[in-house]
Parts: structure tokens; C-alpha cells; sequence
């Protein structure tokens, strides 16, 4: 089988590191939880409950703003603080802190299923939209805008399942997809019906046939028209722009007519499913927790509001004092002030490592290598704009593709630890 590829740079790599992506452990349900009212970009949810007010399990707490969504209870208990920190740039956090008290409704209970055959696609939307459900392996855009948006495109469209792990720190979503295939399949028909969509497309990693095979199969047996395609394992592929590219070339090959592309990824489908089968909330999901400040890498099936801490504590602690701590991959990581911080619905990895990345000195000189133009996807020059933005000029040209969208691969492999990426990136948007 024919496998697609991005046309130009990227990089293979491996990171011992990381947990593998075949087995899961349960985390601990934690005594504290912290929930966050300002998960999403869209803004801050507002809270329902207040300071001692006691919650059940799956409980609405905050509702859902502007381009946000609704934030639920994972565990029953009082909500004893309301607590506020510096996030990313000028972003704020707040989150409601519950004390687990009491038992719990949901979990260790025997699952009920709801008949959805008689459900309109407005109502699927409104289950989505009433549980919280985000694009988990994103920003965390509400899925049922989403979906409407996908409602309102004229003609044909494709729901793309990404089952694409270019980054060993994606073990998380692969982990998810092997235990729960056949709820991912399901949210995924779930959705298309919610948007109107008539195909399914699985885009999955070369090495992962098998696992395409199997996704395949399970649609079919729903009699939806479905298709799988390979695509390469270099990093980014998995990224939006990288993926539509080689969509759009199978396309082009195969004589098949996609249309307009909504992409969605496994942890994201099996939490539509289970907001509209089970009128469930997402509870929790699966993390990947490793790094080589951690004693026993593994992915862990957490909680959400279980603070980072714990899951560093879950795994043996450190073997010495982490010099790195952050959220994320290693290459567009989010640096973690405080293990007290929470697992979101967006945290699909968390790592400590015991040495920081090499960062070159204010005066730090670029050698020329070209090992940056050699990896980078876009098709840009980054050592030729890096010099030009050290020499005070303050427009560059674009790349043969587009502008840059901060996959870090130049910085990655520059010897002399050059911000790169963070520069390019920080002057995209002045980028015609």
C-alpha cells in the first residue's frame, strides 16, 4: 500500500524517554482536584458553584463563555477554594479546588447506554456541546462549533480520523486508540453525522498498519463509506498543514474527491461517543508521564484536576532534581511553573528532565551549517530571516509554502541552539 509523505524536511527521531504506547496504568483518584475555568482559548467559563458547595460526579461547575466550553466535576466532593495563577504570556488561570467526599455515580458503575439512531444532527451537536466536549489533542476548541461549521461549508466533506504518531510522545493517543478502537470508530460516526459529513478517511501512521486495518474494518461494519490511508512517520506530519498536503496528494492520486477536510483525533472521537451514548462528561484521559528526571516512564489513565505532582509521585518520583518540567512534547513543550498545576483535557504528555535544552548566549553566531533549511517543512530559509531579524530588519520573506507554524525542527537540530523557531514564529503574522 502506497504510503504519502510531506514533500520536504521534517525529522525522524525516537526519545527513550517516553513510555511506550501499548499498556496504561490508572491513576490514583486524587484527594484534591483542580479544575480549571480557563481551559480554552475562547475564555473563562463561569462558574456554577461556589466556594463550599458540595458536587457530584460529573456535575456541570462552569458554564461555558464566548468560544469556551463547559467545565464538569470529575469527582464528587465540596468545593473548598477558588485559586488563580500566571499562565502562558498574560493568561490567568482560575480554577474551583474540590476535596473528594462522598461516592461517586459514575464511576465503577455499570455503563447505560442512550439509543441514538432517532437523534438529528442538532441534537447530537447539543450533547456535545453540553458535555464539554473539545478537540483534545489541540487548542481545545469546542467540537460542536466545529461540527456546525463543518454544517454550514457547501458541498462534499471528510471527517479525517489522525491516528498519526510522528512523536514518541504521542503514546497517549496510541495507547487510547488500540484500548478503545471501537469507541473511537463510533465517535467518528457520531460526528460525521453531527456535521453532515458523508465519508470517513483513517490517516494513519506507516507503522501502525494493522491498527489502520482494524479502524477500517470497524467502520465498515457500520456500512459508512470509508477509506484508509499511510502516511509518513517523520515530525510533523501529524500537523494540519503537513497532513492536508499529503490528503490532498493522495486525492489527486487515488482519483477520490474529499472535499472540504475536518480533522479530529482518537481521544477527541472517543469522548464524542461517550457524550452522546453515555451522557458522560470527559472524566479523564489518558497522559503520557516520562522524561529522564522520571524513575518509571508509563502512560496513565488520569483524572482531570489531578495535579502534575502526583503523576511524577505515581511513577517512582524523579532520580534527581529536573531542570525542565513541562506539558506537551518536547519540541512545543509548555513550561510548568508548579507541580500543582493541573491535567487538563488538552494534556496528552508531561515530562521532567534532567538536563535543560542548550540555549545559545545573547551573542550566539550562526556557523552556516544549513542543517536548519535542510529539515524545514514550510520550505523557508530560517538561518538567512534569523540574520536578517539579528540585523534589525523587521519584514521577511515568505517561504515557498506559506508562513511559519513553529514545528521547531530548525531549532531542534541547530548546533549553536539558535531561537529559531521562536523567532520565525514570533514574526509569522507579519508574513504576506
Amino acid at each position: 500500500m502506497k504510503v504519502y509523505t510531506f514533500p520536504r524536511g521534517g525529522i525522524s527521531f525516537e526519545d527513550p524517554t517516553a513510555p511506550a504506547g501499548n499498556s496504561a496504568e490508572i491513576a490514583f483518584l486524587p484527594g484534591l482536584s483542580v479544575i480549571p475555568l480557563t481551559q480554552y482559548p475562547g475564555g473563562r467559563a463561569v462558574p456554577t458553584v461556589g466556594v463550599g458547595d458540595r458536587v457530584r460526579e460529573g456535575m456541570l461547575i462552569g458554564r461555558a463563555g464566548r468560544g469556551s466550553a463547559n467545565v464538569h466535576a470529575t469527582v464528587p466532593g465540596k468545593v473548598i477554594r477558588l485559586v488563580s495563577w500566571a499562565g502562558a504570556g498574560a493568561l490567568v488561570n482560575e480554577a474551583l479546588v474540590i476535596r473528594m467526599e462522598g461516592s461517586f455515580e459514575l464511576l465503577g458503575k455499570r455503563e447505560i447506554r442512550y439509543p441514538l439512531k432517532d437523534l438529528s444532527p442538532f441534537e447530537l451537536r447539543r450533547l456535545i456541546s453540553d458535555y464539554g466536549i473539545v478537540e483534545m489533542e489541540g487548542e481545545g476548541k469546542p467540537v460542536a462549533e466545529l461540527l456546525l461549521n463543518q454544517l454550514k461549508l457547501k458541498g462534499d466533506s471528510t471527517l479525517v480520523v489522525r491516528c498519526v504518531f510522528d512523536d514518541p510522545w504521542l503514546a497517549a493517543d496510541m495507547t487510547l486508540c488500540r484500548k478503545r478502537l471501537g469507541d473511537v470508530v463510533e465517535g467518528a460516526l457520531i460526528a460525521a453525522r453531527a456535521g453532515g459529513i458523508k465519508r470517513l478517511l483513517f490517516a494513519v501512521s506507516r507503522g501502525e498498519k494493522e491498527l489502520g486495518a482494524e479502524l477500517l474494518a470497524e467502520a465498515e461494519r457500520a456500512d459508512f463509506p470509508a477509506s484508509l490511508v499511510l502516511v509518513g512517520g517523520r515530525y510533523p506530519q501529524r500537523n494540519r498543514r503537513e497532513l492536508e498536503l499529503v490528503l490532498r496528494n493522495y486525492e489527486k492520486r487515488e482519483g477520490v474527491f474529499l472535499g472540504s477536510l475536518l480533522i479530529l483525533g482518537p481521544a477527541t472521537l472517543a469522548a464524542i461517543r461517550d457524550a452522546v451514548a453515555l451522557r458522560r462528561p470527559i472524566l479523564d484521559r489518558y497522559v503520557a508521564v516520562g522524561g529522564s528526571a522520571v524513575k518509571n516512564p508509563q502512560v496513565m489513565r488520569v483524572r482531570l484536576g489531578t495535579r502534575i505532582g502526583e503523576l511524577f509521585a505515581e511513577c517512582g518520583g524523579f532520580v534527581d532534581r529536573p531542570a525542565r518540567i513541562a506539558t506537551g512534547s518536547p519540541f512545543l513543550g509548555r513550561p510548568v511553573a508548579d507541580l500543582d498545576e493541573p491535567v487538563t483535557k488538552t494534556s496528552y504528555a508531561v515530562f521532567a528532565m534532567l538536563e535543560r535544552p542548550a540555549v545559545s548566549a545573547p551573542g550566539g553566531a550562526c556557523i552556516s551549517c544549513g542543517e536548519c533549511r535542510a529539515v524545514c517543512p514550510v520550505g523557508f530559509d530560517p538561518e538567512e530571516l534569523y540574520k536578517q531579524v539579528r540585523g534589525g530588519e523587521g519584514l521577511f520573506a515568505a517561504g515557498e509554502s506559506g508562513i511559519c507554524h513553529g514545528c521547531g525542527c530548525c531549532e531542534l537540530v541547530c548546533p549553536s541552539h539558535l531561537p529559531l523557531s521562536e523567532t520565525l514564529t514570533g514574526l509569522s503574522g507579519r508574513v504576506n
